[in-house]
């Protein structure tokens, strides 16, 4: 059934949240974090997102303190989730759920999401028993909608579907740049997301920041369009404007962000036709910029001796290439390629070999070794 949240489609993401402090001593603001709730509270947004492991889990017990102990229950939506590729046990993982209500004092969640699904982190969940554990909360009253998130090929979305038709919703990565990137294939996963009449919460819809760094030739046709707007308004309202859309999160960290998403998103109009065309011509240019051409095919890893993460590595160095961006490069990086760093290639040449782009690999990892783990 499709759901919506009184067409207020802002979602506040805490995982990037107001920090003080310095070294070891920083810490979540939570004062500041007050002020963002209540500007939050007050332009007529209700949806909170969270998970176990934000912040170290630091995040459930500040949005205990700055909402839930501030405001009654039914003025707002929480969300947050459970991550099984974080635990060594079924048992560890289930506890994850008790210690959320206990951290977040809430009672019941409004949305639970299964965290992160995609490649191998998929399987864990299926067997450590998480899918039959949420329908019994679900059952017993202490979740009321359930869904996952996941970072895969639509492929791998249909086949979660398809194994799991009653789930309430699910968590995508969307925004105009990544709508026809051919490995996180934005559109064709919201496609799927619809086929199966999904509602869709959105998450990345500015790519961590990344799509308000482009250089001016991509954004110019945005610039054309309309001069006055800024790349934030572009990026949220693009997400919103998708049909059977849940909630457009942003991961807002300051009250400065705070108020300019509010502003955007309060009273919205969805992209007229003009405007889409202009996202269009901004995402053709974007596209033609030099970028190593992986498919994320993977053939390169099913001989590698070393089991060298390279569609990673590789990917970290088009963000870093597309963007500029280095942080997001970084972190990309650590969470997808430091387990099997491009620095443990042995220049055996295998991947070379399989590559169906015929990319020179070897030199793109020694380029990611320098730029990632120097």
């Amino acid at each position: 059934m499709e759901r919506t949240l009184d067409n207020k489609k802002l979602g506040f993401g805490l995982m990037r949240l107001p920090q003080c402090g310095e070294g070891d001593q920083k810490h979540i603001d939570v004062d500041q974090l007050k002020q963002m709730v209540d500007t939050f509270l007050n332009a007529g947004f209700s949806y909170f997102d969270t998970a176990f492991v934000y912040h170290d889990g630091h995040s459930e017990t500040a949005i205990k303190e700055a909402l839930i102990d501030r405001y009654p229950r039914d003025q707002f939506q929480l969300a947050t989730k459970l991550a099984a590729w974080s635990a060594k046990s079924a048992d560890e993982a289930k506890h994850q759920f008790q210690e959320s209500l206990d951290r977040t004092g809430a009672g019941y969640f409004d949305y639970y999401l299964l965290h992160n699904l995609g490649d191998t982190r998929t399987a864990l969940f299926e067997t450590y028993g998480i899918w039959d554990f949420v329908k019994e909360m679900k059952r017993k009253g202490l979740i009321r909608h359930i869904g996952f998130s996941i970072h895969d090929k639509a492929d791998a979305l249909e086949k979660v579907l398809e194994a799991h038709p009653d789930v309430d919703f699910v968590q995508l990565q969307i925004n105009w740049a990544d709508w026809d990137d051919p490995q996180i294939e934005s559109r064709r996963c919201y496609e799927v997301a619809r086929a199966h009449h999904k509602p869709v919460v959105i998450m990345e819809p500015v790519k961590g920041g990344s799509l308000l760094k482009l250089r001016d030739d991509v954004v110019a046709p945005l610039r054309d369009a309309d001069p006055s707007a800024s790349l934030v308004s572009w990026c949220l309202r693009f997400a919103a404007s998708l049909p059977g859309v849940l909630a457009v999160l942003s991961g807002m960290s300051d009250t400065a962000q705070m108020n300019q998403n509010c502003s955007i998103l309060r009273d919205f109009t969805p992209l007229n036709a003009t405007e889409q065309a202009a996202i269009v011509q901004a995402r053709k240019r974007l596209a033609s910029l030099p970028m190593i051409p992986c498919t994320d095919c993977r053939y390169c890893m099913k001989g590698c001796p070393q089991g060298v993460a390279i569609p990673a590595a590789l990917a970290s160095l088009n963000i870093l290439s597309l963007y500029g961006d280095r942080h997001r490069a970084q972190e990309n990086y650590n969470w997808n390629a430091m387990d099997h760093p491009a620095s443990s290639c042995i220049e055996c040449g295998q991947c070379e070999d399989v590559c169906p782009q015929h990319i020179d690999i070897i030199n793109h990892l020694q380029e990611a070794t320098q730029q990632f783990e120097g």
